[in-house]
């Protein structure tokens, strides 16, 4: 490939200015606090601390730690989201400097600006409903700094979590009816992408920062975190699902050959994101296929010590390891803008029976091969606790 050829399909890439960079990636950290540990709280930690292996003390720990990071979640959401909408606004129309866009009577003008020719809505209506949920979820995980809230945080984040998904469903209500079948699978596909990334991504930080406590919780805690790892595998496993289909439907929908992955701007930055998430992918198996049957065998041993090392010192190194990789994630997402086939000038992708039986095939070879992956996670640990 000559510098030639790159220079001429990159021509019609944009690099994104440092103020979109960081908003943009701050408010997916945002979500991905948000959305993230509230749904790991709710199918991981609430029920393992409900269960027989939990202590009275580990518990009080933990939710103590949990409403901390659910606190601290709704304040990074609150700042975000006051950034992202700033953006939006010096994106508008013929834009405008971003430093002015900050502005509380830019923002109110935006949100009140009448609703474009044909649309059902205005845009700016659908933002402030957005962004009024967004205040509201911020508010109820904030509300978690108070002691008197910490004592019913399993209500609140019971509470904020539809409120948290809300924030990026109304986002992607489009003012505009979509005029084909493919235009609303974009927009079904790409919040399926945003909701499992941010759970994956969020659900990991906060097990991570969680298993920061080993210090303050009791000899036997490593029955406890065996229990609260195994359940967020379980979470894991489906977001990594849905992830990989939803991407692989964007991916088809903007990218249109392989060759156009390292020919054009769009298709450079996707494929950086690609090989990240692969490694998260990777880290995510060796999770189950070394960690896990170890874990299963210290359990079955009765190996209190070994226990304790694998659940709070081995596995969270791993974790934190994937944590740095999900926001490195994040940072390219910014730079993928645009589309891969109208800078190489290929034409729209439109969707036919063939590339829906192709879907479905490889969804099911996804399922399929996730379930043999799950089996043989489960089969090596049985096989380490009969060694013992």
């Amino acid at each position: 490939m000559s510098t030639a050829l790159l220079a001429a399909n990159t021509a019609g890439y944009a690099m994104p200015q440092l103020w979109r960079i960081l908003t943009k990636t701050g408010y997916f950290l945002g979500l991905s606090g948000a959305i993230g540990a509230t749904v790991t709280y709710a199918t991981t930690v609430r029920p393992a601390l409900r269960a027989p292996e939990s202590t009275a003390e580990d518990t009080a720990v933990l939710r103590g730690r949990s409403a901390a990071c659910l606190g601290w979640a709704g304040v990074v959401l609150l700042v975000a989201g006051y950034f992202q909408l700033a953006a939006r606004v010096a994106r508008a129309g013929k834009g405008m400097p971003f430093g002015d866009a900050l502005g509380p009577g830019r923002i109110w003008d935006f949100l009140r600006a009448p609703a474009a020719k044909g649309a059902w809505i205005a845009q700016g209506t659908i933002y402030l409903v957005q962004n009024a949920v967004l205040v509201a979820t911020a508010a109820a995980l904030i509300a978690l700094f108070a002691p008197a809230a910490r004592r019913h945080v399993d209500r609140i984040a019971l509470i904020a979590l539809p409120l948290s998904l809300a924030v990026t469903l109304i986002a992607a209500v489009p003012a505009t009816a979509p005029a084909t079948t493919d235009q609303w699978l974009n927009i079904l596909f790409d919040q399926a992408h945003i909701v499992s990334g941010t759970v994956w991504l969020g659900g990991l930080a906060l097990l991570a920062v969680l298993a920061g406590t080993r210090k303050r919780l009791g000899d036997g805690a490593g029955l406890l975190w065996a229990d609260l790892w195994r359940r967020f595998g379980l979470v894991a496993m489906v977001c990594v699902a849905v992830v990989v289909l939803s991407g692989l439907w964007l991916s088809w929908n903007h990218v249109g050959g392989i060759s156009q992955l390292w020919t054009t701007g769009y298709g450079i930055a996707l494929l950086v994101k690609i090989v990240l998430v692969l490694a998260l992918v990777t880290a995510g198996a060796f999770n189950q296929f070394w960690l896990m049957p170890r874990i299963a065998r210290a359990r079955r041993a009765d190996d209190s010590a070994s226990l304790l090392h694998l659940t709070l010192r081995h596995f969270p190194a791993v974790v934190w390891g994937e944590v740095v990789l999900g926001v490195a994630v994040l940072a390219v997402l910014p730079f993928i803008s645009g589309s891969a086939r109208t800078e190489a000038g290929s034409p729209k992708a439109v969707s036919s029976g063939t590339v829906f039986a192709g879907g479905a095939a490889l969804t099911l070879a996804l399922v399929l091969s996730l379930y043999a992956t799950a089996k043989a996670s489960e089969a090596l640990s049985r096989r380490q606790a009969a060694a013992v």
